[in-house]
């Protein structure tokens, strides 16, 4: 009897080192299959999966990392560069003296519904969350979006200052979504962050008393005209803005003219919107927002102007930036992805940055799922992750020097969004079982986002022959080299990689796969 006493309380020894191994030693995927074409990873406060810090082989060694359709997440390995050539019929060759862009960094928007559904999770699957993103461990985010006040993934309709006639501004606030919920996430991230988040604000709808349609809703521009008072006043809201924020420690690095200036000047908008012309932002930017916040406490942050779809482009930087007084306050050119189909990057982006080399072009919002006719949350969706891997390689191809994803975490529905316009999310947040998914689009992000640091340099990549694979090069700032390839293909495709610096890489990309590969040159 005292055996069989003994024996079962060693079972349950080992079963209980078992269940605590996996929970803080093994870091594969715990997948769960919704139905779609792939898987998501599920994590609770206990466990999720991680790639971890990622350290370089040594020089004659490379390291791949694979995510694919048929279930692989970040999944790597290394093996040796050979001297020879593998024969492979494709060869992509790295070209390291043809220089391109620097990186800034990849990252997404902390708006309301994000820290709602973070908020949303015990304190520990919060910490996961966060440590996810923004830790060494996890994908490396260094970019955050805040939006200023309220927008469409917002649970009401808000301003900073909603009193009418507060020309000086006397009664600004930051709002309890602020103060409790996108500040201290905010803090939280950046105390994981190994190098300051670079923080980005943009604001949705200045207050409906100073707008001609008295809303924050729909078609409305500010009342009067560039060098006004309501421009004036708009201006001095900003530097607020920033100012309120600076008091928790957290400063931003730039700031946009305002989310999407197209949609403030179409008739039956739905949600919050300010229009502007092209010309009306530019002088904006000349007599109003440019000189403000060089005379602020600010004046080191960046100006972005745009903050829409890149398909508004070489037209909309040419009547902002040939414009010498708006011009010396302006130091890049946002772009959302949204419609990037209609036009080609060559045209808005390739001719834009060939036109004005000195600005830069970042990536400040997209998502999927925005689309009526594929609208919302689905779960495991590899093709949604292809889509956001297509466009990232695109715009880094076209000078693009950063990409911002939108919500950081939503709700199985894609909200909370008072408009009821949903959308998807690489977090999907589950409260009722306090747990989150991560999608195949969380490590579509992370193919770039954990390999690519800032100040990581393009360089050129040439194909031997017609090819199927997506690809773009960058050596980093350590020398080493990061080489990312997508196949949307259904076949696999057998390649070798030769950097004259070290030699032939010999790989393999999935059929339906994204792979990163990085090594060493000295």
């Amino acid at each position: 009897m005292a055996f069989l006493l003994l024996s079962s309380v060693l079972l349950v020894l080992v079963f209980l080192t078992a269940e605590v191994t996996l929970c803080t030693g093994s870091t594969e995927c715990v997948a769960r299959n919704f139905g779609h074409d792939s898987v998501v990873c599920e994590c609770n406060s206990t466990y999720c999966d991680s790639v971890g810090s990622v350290s370089l082989p040594p020089l004659g060694q490379y390291s791949s990392y694979l995510s694919s359709m048929a279930g692989s997440r970040l999944k790597g390995a290394q093996a040796q560069v050979q001297v020879k050539s593998t024969g492979a019929g494709i060869r992509l060759t790295i070209v390291p003296y043809q220089k391109y862009q620097k990186i800034r960094g990849f990252g997404g928007a902390m708006t309301d519904a994000a820290a709602i559904n973070i908020l949303s999770l015990s304190a520990g699957a919060q910490d996961q969350l966060l440590r996810q993103y923004f830790s060494p461990d996890g994908i490396g985010y260094s970019v955050v979006r805040v939006p200023m006040a309220s927008c469409d993934f917002s649970t009401r309709l808000y301003t900073y200052d909603d009193t009418p006639g507060d020309y000086n501004l006397d009664n600004f606030t930051l709002a309890p979504e602020d103060i409790n919920m996108k500040i201290p996430l905010l803090q939280r991230a950046q105390a994981l962050s190994p190098r300051p988040l670079s923080l980005l604000a943009s604001a949705w709808s200045a207050p409906a008393w100073m707008k001609t349609n008295g809303a924050l809703v729909g078609k409305g521009s500010l009342k009067g005209q560039p060098g006004g008072k309501e421009y004036k006043t708009w201006a001095q809201y900003y530097i607020r803005f920033l100012e309120e924020y600076a008091k928790y420690n957290l400063t931003f690095w730039a700031l946009t003219t305002g989310n999407e200036p197209s949609a403030g000047r179409m008739t039956n908008y739905s949600f919050q919107a300010l229009g502007f012309t092209p010309e009306e932002q530019r002088d904006w930017v000349a007599l109003d927002l440019g000189p403000a916040l060089h005379a602020s406490s600010h004046p080191h942050t960046h100006i972005l102007i745009l903050d829409d779809n890149r398909l508004l482009l070489p037209h909309w930087a040419k009547v902002v930036l040939n414009d010498v007084h708006a011009g010396r306050y302006i130091h890049g050119v946002a772009v959302h992805w949204y419609m990037d189909f209609l036009v080609p990057a060559e045209i808005s982006l390739g001719v834009t940055h060939h036109l004005y080399p000195e600005y830069y072009l970042f990536g400040t919002e997209a998502c999927s799922g925005w689309n009526p006719l594929d609208r919302g949350v689905k779960l495991g969706s590899w093709d949604r992750a292809e889509q956001y891997a297509h466009d990232i390689i695109v715009d880094l191809n076209h000078y693009v020097v950063g990409w911002t994803d939108w919500n950081l975490a939503l709700d199985q529905t894609g909200g909370p969004n008072w408009v009821k316009n949903f959308v998807d999310s690489p977090v999907i947040v589950d409260a009722q079982r306090d747990v989150f998914y991560k999608q195949p689009s969380f490590y579509s992000m992370a193919h770039f986002s954990k390999f690519l640091w800032e100040g990581s340099q393009r360089v050129g990549v040439s194909a031997s022959q017609k090819t199927d694979l997506e690809y773009s090069a960058f050596i980093r700032p350590d020398g080493s080299v990061v080489l990312i390839i997508l196949n949307r293909s259904s076949s696999e495709v057998q390649f070798e990689v030769w950097d004259p610096a070290v030699g032939y890489i010999p790989s393999t990309a999935p059929a339906h796969s994204l792979l990163t590969l990085a090594w060493n040159t000295h």
